[in-house]
């Protein structure tokens, strides 16, 4: 009994290791998300996070739809040219999954490295006033880029890359409904630091 417990534990440790060396091997590494409701998205409810924008940042109503952010994307690509956007936006579905199941287990420490100043407070902020058993988070419907910029800045500036997720959220009773978000992730180009942090969110209205 003790040996199959080890085994157990180890099988345990050997994924959770691997989701985050893909987390930080793909979203978190040098190299490289609010738009109008579109037919493609549809209407859909709101994300369970609330949403968190950042100054100056435009309204969830005036990003552009996915290809008119080309421009930004080909900015980053030349800042960085390591930088590639399919490695990219798999690292932000890792993010998404690992940052919306922190925020379920209302796991602080997990959440912390993930995310901006002002995004971290307000998580913090919706941890402690919620009560009950969150929405649980299933699985990843689609996940596209639908917004980028590079803005000038210290470290070679600051790329700013949009991703518009859907998602199937299941409650305590069973019901599963699917939420619509938009998540801003950047970083200093040339920073020490290479990982990106999510600093901005909002979800489509239901």
């Amino acid at each position: 009994m003790p040996d199959s417990q080890l085994v157990g534990i180890l099988i345990a440790a050997m994924v959770a290791g691997v989701l985050l060396f893909r987390l930080y091997t793909v979203l978190g590494r040098r190299t490289g998300h609010e738009p109008q409701n579109d037919a493609a998205l549809g209407n859909r409810a709101p994300s369970p996070l609330r949403d968190v924008h950042r100054a100056g940042a435009p309204d969830a109503q005036t990003l552009p739809p996915e290809g008119a952010c080309a421009r930004g994307l080909l900015d980053i690509e030349l800042a960085d040219p390591a930088f590639d956007r399919d490695r990219f936006l798999s690292g932000a579905r890792v993010a998404y999954e690992v940052i919306q199941k922190a925020y379920g287990d209302a796991d602080r420490l997990a959440l912390r490295p993930l995310l901006s100043d002002e995004v971290f407070a307000a998580f913090e902020r919706e941890i402690a006033a919620r009560s009950g058993t969150p929405d649980r988070m299933t699985n990843i419907i689609d996940a596209r880029i639908v917004g980028a910029d590079l803005s000038p800045g210290t470290a070679g500036g600051v790329a700013d890359i949009t991703v518009a997720f859907s998602a199937n959220f299941t409650a305590a009773d069973g019901t599963v409904r699917e939420v619509a978000d938009r998540w801003s992730f950047a970083r200093s180009i040339h920073a020490p630091d290479p990982n990106w942090a999510l600093v901005a969110t909002a979800g489509d209205a239901a």
